[in-house]
């Protein structure tokens, strides 16, 4: 399966997903510590009223976070189902003010947009995991668009975490496909050589190694990672119980947050978080600028 194909299979994914997608990072206490983790990651790189780039936005959770900072947004997405539900959920807020307009956006093809035009990107939700093998140009573009001094902010789906967390679904799918696909999918986070059921969700899932030197080689320097999520992939009754009562919830996200963050654990969630800057330019190339104005 080629990107384009893959492409066409992940848009019929997310268009039949529908609404369902506003409800995901609140439907259980993994999604949500999920939810208060990319908050956090935001709010500490996010620069207050910049214009942001925001790249497989969907119903618009993230949206109105962007415009809680006072950001001016373009919001975008691969999916017209989702860009439509992005209008319906945030026009009835006092976020849609800081929308700038909406369009439809494959994460490989940035070309519309011009160098530096961006305080920051956000490709929250795992885009770059639709990218397969233009990932590396993928973040390139990405890079390109954002002004010298500004940010990157994307997750991906991970490959560690993900087995952690549904090791028994997955123990499962193995004893059905065989081993051997199993291991391939370990060795190398990609869906598409073990398609069996054209309904499946298709992605490319990353270790740290892989995310942060992806985004080294695309001309990035790594300013921050995290996972999405550590100590509350665990027993949910246990986690119910710290949830329902606030002190000790806030105290248990702020361990979380930290957890995350520790180098040890950025494989550890389901999704991986990066922040990556553009590398300033050599000097032989910012002397070539300067003689040539």
């Amino acid at each position: 399966m080629d990107h384009d194909e893959a492409l066409i299979h992940v848009r019929r994914h997310y268009d039949q997903l529908g609404d369902a997608e506003w409800d995901r990072l609140t439907s259980s206490i993994a999604g949500r510590v999920s939810w208060e983790i990319h908050k956090r990651f935001a709010w500490r790189w996010i620069p207050t009223g910049g214009r942001v780039l925001e790249i497989g936005a969907g119903p618009g959770r993230f949206t109105r976070v962007l415009a809680g900072l006072g950001c001016a947004i373009v919001v975008t997405d691969f999916s017209r189902v989702q860009l439509d539900l992005n209008a319906q959920h945030v026009a009835a807020t006092d976020a849609e003010q800081y929308v700038q307009r909406r369009e439809l956006l494959d994460i490989c093809d940035t070309g519309r947009y011009g160098s530096g035009e961006f305080d920051a990107v956000v490709a929250y939700g795992g885009p770059l995991s639709y990218a397969f093998d233009h990932a590396l140009g993928a973040v390139r573009g990405l890079l390109r668009i954002v002004k010298p001094g500004g940010v990157v902010l994307a997750s991906v789906m991970s490959t560690v975490g993900t087995w952690r967390h549904l090791l028994p679904a997955i123990t499962g799918w193995a004893e059905v496909h065989g081993e051997d696909a199993n291991d391939a999918i370990l060795r190398t986070g990609d869906f598409r050589q073990a398609m069996t059921d054209q309904h499946a969700h298709v992605c490319r899932m990353f270790r740290w190694s892989e995310i942060s030197t992806l985004a080294r080689d695309a001309g990035g320097v790594v300013l921050d990672g995290s996972a999405s999520n550590w100590a509350s992939l665990a027993d949910p009754e246990v986690l119910a119980r710290i949830e329902a009562d606030p002190d000790r919830w806030r105290r248990f996200l702020d361990h979380e947050e930290d957890a995350c963050r520790q180098p040890g654990a950025r494989d550890g969630g389901t999704h991986t978080l990066i922040a990556v800057q553009p590398a300033p330019p050599r000097r032989q190339d910012a002397m070539a600028v300067n003689a040539d104005a």
